[in-house]
């Protein structure tokens, strides 16, 4: 089994994200295979590298903070996380082309990957419960169709950077403590491709993208709550030609129910029913997501009393965005006393307070109603 990602970056697990980088840098200095030349250096970066992409994004860190790992296993289109900032960033950050020596991980020049884009969807409580079908439109960068992404007027062609002379990057030297660093970073002229337009598509002014309004259908899966993002790969940005595109993230918003409330995979209702309904019981209709059912009160019935229809409930959504089963609908009892009697109301009442008398009796040290909704929320009294 995999270990705990803090156990590896040797983080407790209220770490900041200034902490966890600097947990991680300096396992990377110890251990990265261009510095370390032992067996086991390449296996052990890869834990570090792994705890770090997932610990390092909010998102990813959230779910395997509730899930574990099984939170972060998320697969094809649906995914509840964003993008995570691997080691190499960090890695150039440290040692740039450490003893002068190059990699491929850290090669920059070649086409750049688009960047990710994000989409705020609005839905109801229902359609969070039932999944829904909803069109957004959202502007992304799409490639050139006058110069098919290069940049440069038809018939013209890309030329080598006069700055970088080609590489894609400058390399500068330093003296440390360790000795000479020498780092490199993307050429700021060429922005790491090697190459530079000459003469400018007049469509594009020389960008290779022009910003596009896209509209598209996202499917919402059963069981979403708000906050979380869905992932649709190859929904965002055009990359420089032959990139990959970035991928779009949905990121979900649940407007408030009238009357429902979401409590992990129940739904929660609050019902009032009379004092005679209390005292004597009946049998009501209780809204639900799918419509009325039905429930028997029993003569008796007090305030805090629960309710729980079984399977009335949210969907359990899984990481890959299938569901398992449903949670329950519980409905919490409040009996109304009336504020306003009329006439006839207040002569019978009086006359049934004649039977039960004025006596008060205290209640006797044990789990009361405000105990009760407390441990329901997880809380003490005070």
């Amino acid at each position: 089994m995999a270990r705990d990602y803090y156990e590896v970056l040797g983080v407790p697990r209220s770490a900041s994200k200034d902490d966890i980088k600097s947990a991680f840098r300096k396992l990377a200095r110890e251990w990265h295979p261009d510095v370390n030349k032992s067996p086991e250096a390449h296996t052990r970066f890869q834990e570090y590298n792994e705890a770090y992409q997932v610990l390092s994004d909010d998102d990813q860190r959230a779910r395997y903070d509730r899930f574990g790992h099984a939170g972060i296993g998320g697969a094809g289109g649906f995914n509840a996380t964003g993008g995570f900032a691997g080691f190499d960033e960090i890695f150039e950050e440290l040692f740039g082309s450490f003893g002068g020596m190059r990699t491929s991980s850290r090669q920059r020049r070649g086409p750049r990957p688009g960047q990710d884009r994000k989409v705020d969807v609005n839905i109801t409580f229902e359609e969070s419960i039932f999944g829904v079908s909803k069109e957004v439109t959202f502007e992304r960068q799409e490639l050139c169709t006058t110069c098919n992404g290069n940049g440069a007027e038809p018939g013209t062609s890309l030329v080598r950077c006069p700055e970088c002379n080609g590489v894609g990057e400058v390399r500068r030297a330093q003296q440390t403590l360790l000795g000479t660093i020498v780092t490199a970073q993307p050429c700021p002229r060429c922005q790491g491709r090697g190459e530079v337009v000459q003469t400018p598509c007049h469509t594009c002014r020389g960008a290779g993208k022009l910003r596009t309004p896209i509209t598209m259908d996202i499917q919402i899966p059963p069981g979403v709550r708000e906050g979380l993002q869905i992932q649709l790969r190859g929904e965002g940005d055009a990359g420089d030609a032959g990139a990959p595109k970035g991928n779009l993230f949905a990121a979900i918003h649940v407007r408030e129910h009238e009357y429902f409330k979401r409590k992990d995979n129940d739904i929660i209702l609050d019902l009032s029913i009379n004092v005679a309904q209390a005292a004597l019981g009946d049998r009501i209709n209780v809204p639900t997501v799918e419509g009325d059912e039905p429930i028997v009160i029993p003569p008796g019935t007090q305030t805090g009393k629960q309710f729980r229809l079984r399977g009335k409930g949210v969907p359990r959504l899984r990481t890959d965005g299938t569901t398992s089963g449903r949670g329950d609908q519980v409905v919490y009892i409040n009996v109304d006393v009336p504020t306003r009697l009329t006439d006839e109301q207040r002569r019978l009442f009086e006359q049934l307070a004649q039977t039960f008398g004025n006596e008060v009796q205290p209640q006797r040290n044990g789990k009361g109603f405000f105990d009760r909704v407390m441990d329901f929320f997880g809380g003490e009294p005070q």
